[in-house]
């Protein structure tokens, strides 16, 4: 019996050691990810710059959206590796908006910076939609359907925080209009006209 006790206390020395030890985990990028995060950089090669990102600046708004995600996810930031948390920085122009889209691995909150921007997200029952301005923040839940909107008269910026180092996005738009299906079959599962469909297929890069 106190043979086994020892070991039981060896084990649980051991494994008090190895949380202590892995109290981080920067994100060795050479490697594979997994749903568990990258593996962890050898320490001797960790820097203080694995836990500083600079980038946090306003992105490119010229495109079809006219809006811009600056990243600082696990990619962008190793040091978040496996800490359950990220962020990103919103730039919306005048006109522009973010379509409906989800994160399938994280909750969002976005923090009102400059500007005005309406969002929302849904459920099967119910619509929860504000306008929001400086000072103003908003939690979308994991998995829910949203979307952003610059509601204002000039440009809006946000910020935004993710309960994972990689949230992932799937935008319905180029979910439904950049791929290959045929547009008949698009349109009878959209209840759009083919000619739409082509017309917003060819926006979005899709083909068929």
């Amino acid at each position: 019996m106190k043979r086994i006790e020892i070991v039981f206390l060896f084990a649980l020395v051991s494994s008090t050691c190895n949380a202590a030890v892995n109290d981080f985990c920067v994100a060795n990028l050479k490697g594979p990810d997994s749903p568990s995060g990258y593996q962890c950089k050898p320490p001797n090669t960790v820097t203080v710059d694995d836990f500083v990102f600079s980038g946090f600046v306003a992105g490119n708004t010229t495109n079809t959206f006219n809006a811009a995600l600056t990243s600082a996810f696990v990619t962008d930031f190793p040091g978040v590796n496996g800490l359950g948390v990220s962020a990103a920085r919103l730039d919306i122009a005048q006109g522009g908006s973010i379509p409906m889209h989800t994160h399938p691995a994280a909750t969002e909150l976005l923090i009102m910076v400059e500007g005005q921007i309406t969002a929302g997200f849904m459920t099967p029952t119910a619509l929860y939609q504000k306008t929001l301005k400086p000072g103003d923040l908003m939690v979308f839940p994991q998995g829910q359907l949203h979307f952003q909107v610059n509601s204002g008269s000039g440009k809006a910026t946000a910020f935004l925080a993710f309960s994972s180092a990689n949230p992932g996005a799937q935008l319905l738009d180029l979910l439904l209009f950049g791929n290959t299906l045929p547009s008949d079959l698009v349109a009878k599962t959209t209840f759009l006209d083919v000619d739409q469909v082509k017309k917003v297929k060819a926006r979005f890069g899709g083909r068929g």
